[in-house]
């Protein structure tokens, strides 16, 4: 069973840096990898996401130089994702040492893709991530990266509806109209997604206080993960990595602890 209520720093990686985006836009340089993860290893986090956000656009592999290199750093559970396509790619990325994998852009023109890994790999290493964004009328719809062919999904709810019948491990909610804002999450759409999906859910996208991490789970997130609340601190968006105190993670999880 996968232990719920983490709360995961999510990093975004670009050649060999760590950027921050704002609204998927935008990438800000905040530092080097290997040297968060060491920090992020001191701090004792619950787990960690590293999300290559290139490496899909150029269509080129995963640098499994790179992830061995963080694999072997990380102390804590460690998820991969970005340019992962293929069986081969997958086994290689959990030969290094990392639990999950997640992906997205493949399974816009490939859904049994995702059926292949669950089957080969088992559900609880595999995560799918969902991008999400509010439409001109207001309603939501699934945010598909330029350049990315969509064959398989016409709509959120379809999206939704496949999804399901493959059941990966879990799903990641990125909202992108939240992205890097520290602004707090849209808890309405965090309700919608955790009740329609059959797995659990990890929520992103707005977090910039213990109250949003709170607020999220109290909408129906079983985990939340950040970038900008774990790498920026201040108004002026000085770069420094936090992560709660232990006493704060104790205070917030008992808050929520199903009655």
């Amino acid at each position: 069973m996968i232990e719920t209520r983490r709360i995961i720093p999510a990093l975004l990686l670009r050649g060999n840096g760590l950027y921050k985006t704002v609204k998927f836009k935008n990438p800000s340089y905040v530092g080097d990898p290997i040297n968060a993860i060491r920090i992020f290893n001191e701090k004792e986090v619950d787990e960690l996401m590293v999300l290559d956000i290139d490496a899909t656009k150029k269509k080129s592999e995963p640098n499994f130089d790179l992830i061995s290199d963080f694999a072997s750093e990380c102390f804590m559970p460690l998820t991969y994702g970005g340019g992962i396509s293929s069986l081969k790619q997958a086994e290689k990325i959990f030969s290094l040492g990392v639990e999950k994998i997640l992906v997205k852009s493949v399974l816009f023109s490939n859904i049994n893709f995702l059926r292949e890994l669950v089957e080969n790999f088992g559900s609880s290493a595999i995560v799918i991530s969902l991008d999400v964004k509010k439409s001109i009328f207001n309603s939501y719809q699934l945010f598909v990266p330029k350049g990315v062919e969509n064959k398989n999904f016409s709509s959120l709810k379809i999206y939704i509806d496949e999804v399901n019948d493959c059941l990966p491990g879990e799903v990641l909610l990125n909202n992108t109209d939240r992205d890097g804002l520290m602004n707090g999450q849209d808890l309405k759409l965090i309700n919608f997604i955790s009740k329609n999906f059959d797995v659990p859910l990890i929520s992103l996208g707005g977090i910039g206080s213990i109250k949003d991490i709170r607020d999220s789970f109290e909408a129906g997130a079983d985990a939340v993960a950040a970038g900008a609340f774990f790498v920026y601190h201040g108004p002026h968006r000085a770069v420094l990595i936090t992560y709660p105190k232990k006493t704060e993670i104790r205070n917030l999880i008992s808050s929520n602890e199903p009655s």
